[in-house]
């Protein structure tokens, strides 16, 4: 049995050893510090409420109700819990919550489309990007809150916007995390 372990356990020990030579940022779970404390993970969402910040998709994790351990309750961005709502299209409760979400968004920016990203959870209710459309919809509501030139607040998203991977693979991207913080840096809160 021995002869089947030590060669696993040397094969794990080895590989992490190559990833934090290699690849040291993202084997530590690609923390973000700022004045050396770890505020988050570019990986893993965070829930930003306050209009003077740029809002992620939503989430549909949760955890365990402190009232009732037999029920659960919402807990965005719940890096303990990741999944989806596994409500279905048909699902009373997802096509209410969504017209819901996407009322109050008409009501921010009337007479624009919203990008579907910002009413719809991902797949691991994780996610920490936004499609640019996604973010571009909430430059008024920022730059009016912060009291900051749309313009201004429109060129740090086309910044913050990654590409396509190689040119090819993915869709572009911005992360919120990293959105908010050059947006916090720009010093008007």
């Amino acid at each position: 049995m021995l002869q089947h372990i030590r060669p696993a356990i040397v094969m794990i020990v080895g590989m992490t050893g190559i990833a934090q030579v290699l690849f040291h940022h993202q084997a530590n779970g690609s923390l973000i510090e700022q004045d050396g404390k770890v505020i988050g993970s570019s990986l893993i969402g965070q829930n930003f409420t306050s209009e003077k910040y740029f809002h992620g998709r939503p989430s549909a994790t949760t955890d365990t109700d402190p009232n009732d351990s037999s029920k659960t309750v919402p807990a965005p961005y719940n890096a303990a819990n990741s999944s989806g709502s596994n409500l279905g299209p048909t699902s009373k409760a997802l096509v209410d919550r969504v017209k819901d979400d996407v009322a109050k968004l008409e009501a921010e920016s009337p007479g624009v489309p919203v990008p579907a990203d910002l009413v719809t959870t991902s797949a691991s209710g994780l996610d920490p990007d936004i499609t640019p459309a996604g973010a571009l919809f909430q430059v008024p509501r920022v730059a009016k809150a912060r009291g900051l030139k749309e313009t201004d607040v429109r060129q740090l998203v086309e910044a913050h916007t990654s590409g396509r991977l190689l040119g090819i693979i993915g869709e572009p991207h911005v992360n919120v995390l990293r959105l908010n913080l050059a947006l916090d840096a720009l010093g008007k809160s």
